[in-house]
């Protein structure tokens, strides 16, 4: 049966629309080590396969280095992680058995979203007696207001060089990107004129970037040291420590046991605020601007019910 290639035009044509209107980046695969990467490289390249290896719900300090997040490495074009020591107790042995060359350190494939920010603490000497102290640097940088713009610029260009022939979408997606954070960036700043010089007990230091940027300290820790859980007795001290009385919440994670804030709220009369550390599945946190709004919000909640004085 012969072809009339004129009548066979225009569905050819149709064809071909088809074919270049399909994703073009389906087949890039990203492995974020949190979910606060994972979300961002969705949102410059939102046609990638990515897998995350952690969630909210866990440390991402201690995981198991599961078969599946082998596999899932193994067929990376890019790891995104943190750095700065935060996943050294198992990225390592991800890498070294997933043998993905792409993704091995020194190479374009392993992003540390801490090699282009500022982190906070330092240190030059760290031994155990310091607790879960890394030495780089806090490595939570993922509620800097701030630095978040600079580690997702540094992103997408790491993805331009990987997908030359896309690096115009993805710039295009960064600068869009951009305006929406400056815009949520503007309304924290007004939230943290009501902040400002409040103060809230925290449990190890992944809320510090936010809370300093918006002016609420944090002198009050229920750890004894970085990483090690809050002891009956480093807990019994807290009640006699004179910065106790000017915080009015207490303020953790989702991970993090509630047992010892409960503890201390039972004897104190301060609220827990439980509080996501990362982006989640829920829609009003499934990104680090809804994420960070969430936090501003909860802790203008907090107080405004603070009823014997404030902070």
């Amino acid at each position: 049966m012969a072809i009339d290639m004129r009548q066979s035009r225009p569905l050819i044509l149709c064809v071909l629309i088809g074919l270049v209107s399909l994703p073009a980046r389906a087949d890039f695969h990203v492995f974020a080590c949190e979910p606060e990467w994972a979300t961002l490289t969705r949102a410059l390249m939102p046609d990638a396969h990515v897998t995350t290896a952690t969630s909210y719900l866990q440390d991402p300090h201690y995981i198991e280095a599961r078969p599946s997040l082998i596999a899932a490495i193994g067929r990376a074009d890019i790891a995104v992680c943190t750095g700065a020591s935060l996943e050294a107790g198992w990225l390592p042995m991800l890498l070294q058995r997933a043998g993905n060359r792409k993704v091995q350190p020194g190479r374009p494939g392993l992003f540390f979203a801490a090699d282009h920010a500022q982190l906070h603490a330092p240190h030059d000497h760290v031994d155990r007696s310091m607790g879960d102290v890394h030495p780089e640097g806090n490595p939570h940088v993922h509620l800097s207001p701030d630095q978040l713009p600079k580690i997702t610029e540094a992103l997408a260009q790491r993805l331009g060089e990987l997908r030359p022939e896309h690096s115009a979408d993805i710039f295009a997606r960064y600068i869009t990107w951009r305006v929406n954070w400056n815009s949520h960036r503007e309304q924290w700043r007004e939230s943290a004129k009501t902040l400002e010089g409040h103060s809230v007990v925290v449990q190890h230091t992944g809320f510090i970037y936010l809370l300093n940027w918006l002016g609420v300290g944090s002198t009050v820790d229920l750890e004894p040291k970085p990483g090690l859980p809050p002891s009956a007795s480093h807990l019994s001290q807290l009640l006699t420590d004179p910065a106790l009385d000017k915080a009015s919440a207490i303020l953790i994670a989702s991970h993090q046991s509630r047992k010892p804030a409960q503890w201390l709220a039972e004897r104190t009369g301060k609220p827990v605020v439980v509080l996501p550390g990362t982006v989640t599945d829920d829609p009003e946190t499934d990104t680090l601007a809804e994420l960070i709004s969430m936090i501003v919000n909860r802790l203008e909640t907090s107080v405004a019910e603070v009823s014997d004085g404030g902070f």
